[in-house]
């Protein structure tokens, strides 16, 4: 089957990002290391039902923070990235099972996981394919699994920012998307916490897999 220019155009957004991020893979863990994100990491898992330990996915695990401090709170968490310099760092870091997918061409078990943890990832699918990709995750997770997402917030703009894509949505048009995918909303915060909105770039939103 031909390959459509839509397609194409698709994978070539996902090529130069994820070069991006191969070229810069050590200094993204030296400046990303000590970033502190437990506030979304635990959202997630307060939102997920019955007992630990849960099958956490981390979508866009990088060098592997979170994946280590998921496995350090006893659960059971896999990682997941496009960029092979990352997947590389992160199992070296956590000795978790690393995922090296393409966001826009995943492959993913049905029904596997507890929840799903996206943050600062899902923001570089162009808007064009993320019913798609939200629709994989939704199968991906267990009934009335959880999907944590964080995202710089903007007015619905995507575009390249260097050699990054990055789309950034409303609330709204985010609440859109995801309904749309077969999520609940249970709750959304803006972070960093304790700022005026202004200074408060990323829009975190928690969902559940409607029954």
């Amino acid at each position: 089957m031909a390959t459509s220019p839509r397609d194409l155009l698709l994978a070539s957004i996902s090529t130069r990002t994820l070069t991006h991020y191969e070229r810069s893979a050590e200094s993204f863990r030296a400046g990303t290391a000590d970033h502190d994100v437990s506030q979304n990491r635990d959202a997630l898992l307060a939102a997920i039902e019955g007992a630990p330990p849960f099958r956490v996915l981390d979508l866009g695990c990088g060098p592997g923070r979170d994946l280590a401090a998921f496995r350090a709170l006893g659960h059971e968490p896999v990682g997941l990235d496009g960029c092979a310099a990352f997947v590389a760092m992160a199992r070296e870091a956590t000795g978790c099972e690393v995922l090296h997918q393409d966001f826009l061409a995943l492959d993913l078990p049905a029904a596997r996981f507890d929840g799903v943890f996206a943050n600062a990832s899902l923001f570089h699918v162009p808007r064009a394919a993320l019913p798609r990709v939200l629709g994989e995750l939704r199968a991906a997770v267990v009934a009335r699994g959880v999907l944590f997402v964080s995202n710089p917030r903007g007015d619905d703009e995507e575009g390249w920012h260097g050699d990054r894509y990055g789309t950034y949505h409303s609330l709204e048009a985010w609440r859109a998307l995801v309904t749309a995918a077969g999520f609940d909303e249970l709750s959304h915060y803006y972070r960093p916490p304790g700022k005026p909105r202004h200074q408060q770039p990323w829009l975190a939103t928690v969902w559940r897999a409607r029954s």
